[in-house]
């Protein structure tokens, strides 16, 4: 099987996760690619393969030289984005990519278009897979889950020497939930790499510090007729909150290293209003000063107001694993090393919002993530290059030899 059918396999496959289950996984269809996965492993002569009652598909590929070598991981997570449906995809092939707006739809009249995404031309003569326009493509992660399927398949096929290949899929990862069940020890390896979206070529070692931050605004409703001086509208109040936040540090208005603080979800009435926010920033000082601000707001609201208008709980997510990673550099350099072979261009680039290799950095895995090919991701327009994918199986392949 070439590893683009195992990608179209995959793709039509739905594992949306749900940011909204208490369960693990969260969702119950995610077994349903875990356990094909499971049978794809044992057919290609893997050992130990197992997937666990939190939908972590685990596997050894033992060493089949007598050389002294470290264990490396490979990890690609199962689920795809809850932003957009997984359910019904229906991938399409554009052979030979010719620089042109990409019809995904002409009944729905939904076009890829260059002049929304100008890096298509950097695919032209390339082939491409992209959705009806319907629903999400699930490039990100399936990409990576058909990049480690091809890799090992290669390694046992051509009889290439190499150490010790841990492999593990996650569940849930879209929702921040890949590691809430993994074990560092029993994976036992010195290192790892997440396959996990973005161009061929990236290689990400820092990420977003990252935290999220839930308010509760309560109001005074009062009949509107007879409401001077006595209404405390909880909807304006989120307004007015939100208002005081540092403009300049809207998502929309960042790029490169830039933090943000992101509004992604408000609900309520007068009574009571809700809102969520998602706070990132690469540099840990900025990060406190940003998380600082909310609770600065917070409290001079509640003293204009003279009560506990404004109820704010700030939870930290997952931090920026370059911490850790600086001191390691060798894992960075190993894969640049192969890319520079495969005349692929080496893009260090900074992860503009998170990763499970973060959290398993600071679990004690060391954890870089590699790119696969994919772009566009969580939405209708994501595409995934066929010749960066097969690109990426050499990648990895390159990496296990060495």
């Amino acid at each position: 099987m070439t590893t683009l059918e195992r990608f179209l396999k995959y793709v039509k496959i739905n594992t949306q996760s749900d940011p909204n289950s208490d369960t693990s996984p969260t969702s119950k269809q995610q077994f349903d690619l875990a356990y094909e996965l499971e049978k794809e492993l044992k057919n290609l002569g893997l050992k130990d393969v197992k997937v666990s009652e939190y939908c972590y598909v685990t596997a050894l590929l033992p060493k089949n030289t007598n050389v002294d070598t470290k264990t490396i991981g490979l990890i690609a997570h199962l689920d795809t984005s809850p932003d957009l449906t997984g359910k019904n995809v229906i991938p399409q092939i554009i052979k030979n990519y010719d620089g042109n707006d990409i019809c995904l739809n002409k009944e729905e009249n939904i076009y890829l278009k260059v002049s929304d995404f100008p890096y298509l031309k950097e695919y032209i003569g390339h082939d491409l897979v992209t959705t009806n326009g319907l629903t999400l493509l699930g490039a990100d992660d399936k990409a990576g889950i058909a990049a480690i399927m091809g890799m090992l398949e290669n390694i046992i096929t051509n009889n290439i020497p190499h150490g010790d290949i841990k492999i593990c899929f996650t569940p849930d990862e879209e929702v921040g939930k890949g590691t809430a069940h993994f074990n560092v020890e029993d994976f036992g390896c010195d290192f790892a790499y997440t396959v996990d979206g973005g161009k061929i070529g990236e290689i990400s070692y820092e990420n977003f510090n990252a935290a999220s931050a839930n308010l509760t605004f309560i109001g005074k409703e009062i009949h509107p007729g007879s409401a001077k001086g006595k209404m405390v509208n909880a909807i304006r109040v989120a307004m007015e909150f939100e208002s005081m936040l540092p403009q300049q540090l809207k998502p929309e208005y960042t790029d490169g290293y830039d933090g943000f603080n992101h509004l992604h979800a408000i609900s309520g009435d007068v009574s009571i209003a809700k809102t969520e926010y998602i706070i990132r920033n690469h540099d840990e000082s900025l990060f406190k000063t940003q998380k600082d601000e909310f609770i600065r707001i917070k409290d001079y609201l509640n003293s204009k107001y003279q009560y506990e208008i404004v109820k704010l709980e700030i939870k930290d997510s997952y931090k920026n694993m370059r911490y850790l990673l600086e001191d390691k550099k060798y894992i960075i350099d190993l894969a640049t090393e192969c890319m520079k072979k495969l005349n692929i261009k080496p893009l260090l680039l900074p992860i503009r919002g998170g990763t499970d290799g973060a959290n398993l950095t600071y679990m004690g895995l060391p954890c870089p993530n590699l790119g696969t090919g994919g772009m566009n991701f969580h939405g209708r327009y994501e595409f995934l290059s066929i010749n960066e994918l097969e690109l990426n199986v050499q990648l990895l392949t390159e990496i296990i030899k060495i």
